[in-house]
């Protein structure tokens, strides 16, 4: 009994190691990009990044995990993203799923712009969603986006809000699966 629980437990723990997880994201100033970097370091199994401005349609039915995020300019996410959700809305709804927002909101108007971000059908499958804080970066700015930067948002520099405690968090809950031997202790 216990060497069949023993054998069990490892099939599970291998189980785990070999989850494939697809991060597709779009990025305008590469704050995405790193805040996906940075999530695919903490999760366990097989992890992929995809630019969707580079590559508009990848292939997702061999992943068992989808995560999908975005900046918001202008209080709206990235187009790519909201055609790719689209365009996969129903093989996203049989994947577990994780969807987070790079943005310098916080509380309710963070909130607010998250849920305008993606279809409601994914936000309520969503195993895990998250605000990973997000940047100014006006070395990657044209003129223009300089100039309305520093007149909406008051910034005069370039800053940076990445959330890496949010980061970590949004990890453990997208790798936290019931674990049935738990109660076998």
């Amino acid at each position: 009994m216990l060497s069949d629980i023993s054998f069990k437990k490892s099939q599970f723990f291998k189980t785990i190691k070999l989850m494939k997880t697809i991060i597709a994201y779009t990025t305008t100033h590469d704050c995405t990009e790193k805040t996906a970097l940075e999530l695919k370091d903490h999760l366990g199994g097989e992890v992929t990044l995809v630019n969707l401005k580079k590559n508009p349609a990848p292939v997702i039915d061999n992943f068992d995990r989808i995560i999908i995020g975005g900046s918001i300019h202008a209080g709206q996410i990235q187009k790519k993203v909201k055609e790719f959700c689209l365009k996969n809305l129903n093989t996203l709804q049989t994947k577990e799923l994780g969807l987070f927002i790079c943005c310098m909101e916080h509380g309710e108007a963070a909130g607010k712009q998250f849920s305008e971000a993606f279809p409601e059908e994914l936000q309520r499958h969503a195993k895990s969603t998250a605000i990973f804080g997000g940047e100014f970066d006006f070395e990657k700015m044209n003129f223009l986006e300089k100039l309305i930067v520093k007149k909406v948002a008051r910034v005069k520099q370039s800053t940076s809000k990445i959330d890496q405690q949010a980061i970590r968090k949004f990890s453990k809950r997208m790798d936290r699966i019931f674990n049935p031997f738990l109660f076998l202790a």
